[in-house]
C-alpha cells in the first residue's frame, strides 16, 4: 500500500467508523445472480473452443479488464416466485402506537406489498435499465457493474456518480438524459457531462465479495482504476451516503486526473460537536440556528435511527429473513431515516412525492432478484468492524475542490459555516427548498442544476 494510500485509508477510518460508545453510525470474479445465468452479459470476441489452451490462458488473462456490454434479462419465473411470496406474508399485529415510532407501519407495509403483487411491472424497470448502456468489467479480482453514457457534447465534463445504501444505480436513472444531454433540458452545451454509474461492490449486477476487505478505502481505488480504464484524464465524482465516503476517500487519495467532488450527504461535522453528540452532552450554546438544526437532527438519527447501520455493522449475517421475504427486505429498506420513510409512506397513502411506488418498488425488485440483501449489508460490516471510534460525518481533512448541496430533509442538513471549515477549498454550496435522502431520485431537476453549478468553475 502506498503512502498516500495509508494516509487515506487512516484518514477515513479516523473519521467514518462507527462504535458502540460513539455512534455516529477473496476476491470474486462474478456474483451469484451471473452463475444462476439471470443476468446475461454479452460474450466478446472468439470461441474459448476454437482456441489452443496456450491462446486461451493468454486470452483469459486479457479478458480479466475488458468492458463488456451487459444486458439484465430476469426469468420470468423469478417475477412469478416473488408475487408468490409477497402474496403468502405472515403479518404480525399492527403498532400500538398511531405514528412511526415503533417502525415501518403495517398501513404502509401492506399498500406495498398489494401493489407490488399485483400492478408493479419490473418489465418498465427492466427496459429503462436497458435503454442504458451497461458494461461490466473485473477491477482487483471483482466483476464491477457500471452505466456509462457518454454526452454528445465535446466538451463534457466526466463524472462518476456512486450510489449508497438502500439505494442502487435506480437513484440515478432520472438524471442520465439531463446531465447529458443538457441543451434539450434547460441548460446549454457547457453543461454536459459524461457518465459513470457503478454499483457498489455486492449491489446490484456487480460481484459479492468472498472475503473481508471491500470498503471505501479500495473502492475508491477500484473508481480510480475504471476512471483511468474508460480514458479519462480528468473527472469528477459525486455522491451521497455511501458514495460521499467513497468520493471523499477519492479525494484524499488523490489519483490522477481527479478534479474535484461533490456531495449530497457532506461529512462536516467539527470534532467538538461530534464528542460532545457521542457523550450525549448539551449542545455548545453559541450554535448559530443552522447550526442547532443540524445538532437537533444528528441527536434524532443517532438516537433513534441508527438501528439498522448497527445491525449491518455488527452482525450482517443474522439478516437472513429479508433474503427470505420480499415484504421484510422492503420494510428493511424503507426504515432507513424517518424523513424519506414519512416521504415514501405518503406516496403508498397516495400522496404525490418526489417518488412514485414504481421508483420505490424498482429498486427494492433489484435488490431482492439479485439476492444482494446480505452482500451489501457487508459494506458496513467491512468498513466498521473492529476500527477506532469515530462519526461516519465527521471532517476527514478533503483539500480538493469539495461543492456541496444541503437538502432539507436529510439525515442532517450540514451548516455552510461547517462545510466552510470541513472544505478549505469549498468551491460551491447552496441550501435547497425541498429534498431528503435521495436526492438524485427525488428531486432530480434540482439536482441537475446543482451539478451543473458545482462543477462550472472546474471545465
Amino acid at each position: 500500500m502506498s503512502q498516500t494510500d495509508d494516509k487515506s485509508r487512516r484518514c477515513f477510518l479516523k473519521a467514518s467508523s462507527m462504535s458502540a460508545l460513539a455512534v455516529a453510525f477473496a476476491p470474486a470474479t462474478i456474483s451469484e445472480a451471473f452463475a444462476a445465468s439471470k443476468f446475461k452479459t454479452t460474450p466478446k470476441g472468439n470461441s474459448m473452443a476454437q482456441t489452443s489452451v496456450t491462446q486461451r490462458g493468454i486470452e483469459q488473462a486479457a479478458d480479466k479488464t475488458t468492458i463488456r456490454p451487459f444486458h439484465v434479462n430476469v426469468p420470468e419465473a423469478d417475477l412469478t416466485e416473488l408475487r408468490r411470496r409477497i402474496k403468502a406474508t405472515k403479518w404480525p399485529e399492527r403498532e400500538t402506537v398511531t405514528d412511526a415510532s415503533q417502525g415501518v407501519q403495517l398501513a404502509t407495509t401492506q399498500a406495498l406489498a398489494r401493489y407490488w403483487a399485483t400492478d408493479y411491472d419490473w418489465r418498465k424497470c427492466e427496459a429503462k435499465l436497458n435503454a442504458a448502456p451497461n458494461f461490466i468489467t473485473e477491477i482487483d479480482g471483482l466483476d464491477i457493474h457500471f452505466i456509462h453514457v457518454r454526452s454528445r457534447h465535446e466538451n463534457a465534463l466526466p463524472m462518476i456518480v456512486t450510489h449508497g445504501w438502500p439505494g442502487s444505480i435506480i437513484e440515478q436513472m432520472k438524471i442520465i438524459e439531463p446531465l447529458t444531454n443538457p441543451t434539450a433540458h434547460g441548460g446549454s452545451a457547457s453543461d454536459a457531462f459524461h457518465l459513470v454509474i457503478p454499483s457498489l461492490p455486492g449491489y446490484g449486477f456487480s460481484g459479492k465479495p468472498t472475503a473481508p476487505g471491500w470498503n471505501p478505502v479500495s473502492i475508491a481505488r477500484a473508481w480510480a482504476t475504471l476512471m483511468q480504464r474508460l480514458g479519462y484524464t480528468r473527472y469528477v465524482a459525486q455522491g451521497g451516503d455511501w458514495g460521499n465516503a467513497v468520493s471523499e476517500v477519492m479525494a484524499l487519495q488523490q489519483p490522477p486526473g481527479l478534479l474535484g467532488i461533490h456531495t449530497n450527504m457532506a461529512a462536516t461535522v467539527p470534532a467538538d460537536i461530534s464528542r460532545a453528540l457521542a457523550f450525549h452532552e448539551a449542545p455548545p450554546a453559541n450554535l448559530t440556528a443552522e447550526e442547532r438544526n443540524a445538532w437537533d437532527q444528528l441527536v434524532d438519527f443517532y438516537g433513534k435511527g441508527l438501528g439498522y447501520a448497527l445491525e449491518m455493522s455488527y452482525r450482517p449475517q443474522t439478516l437472513y429473513g429479508i433474503v427470505d421475504s420480499p415484504v421484510g427486505l422492503a420494510a428493511w429498506m424503507l426504515d432507513h431515516d424517518i424523513r424519506s420513510y414519512l416521504m415514501i409512506a405518503r406516496v403508498f397513502a397516495g400522496g404525490t412525492e418526489g417518488l412514485s411506488r414504481d421508483d420505490v418498488l424498482d429498486n427494492v425488485t433489484l435488490y431482492w432478484l439479485t439476492n444482494t440483501a446480505i452482500s451489501s449489508a457487508r459494506l458496513y460490516w467491512d468498513t466498521t468492524n473492529k476500527l477506532p471510534p469515530g462519526g461516519f460525518f465527521d471532517v476527514r481533512g478533503v483539500q480538493l475542490p469539495v461543492a456541496v448541496s444541503a437538502f432539507p430533509e436529510e439525515i442532517y442538513t450540514a451548516p455552510r459555516t461547517w462545510a466552510e471549515r470541513a472544505y478549505p477549498h469549498l468551491i460551491h454550496y447552496n441550501r435547497l427548498p425541498r429534498g431528503t435522502h435521495f436526492a438524485a431520485w427525488e428531486q432530480p431537476e434540482l439536482f441537475v442544476q446543482e451539478m451543473r453549478a458545482s462543477f462550472r468553475s472546474l471545465r
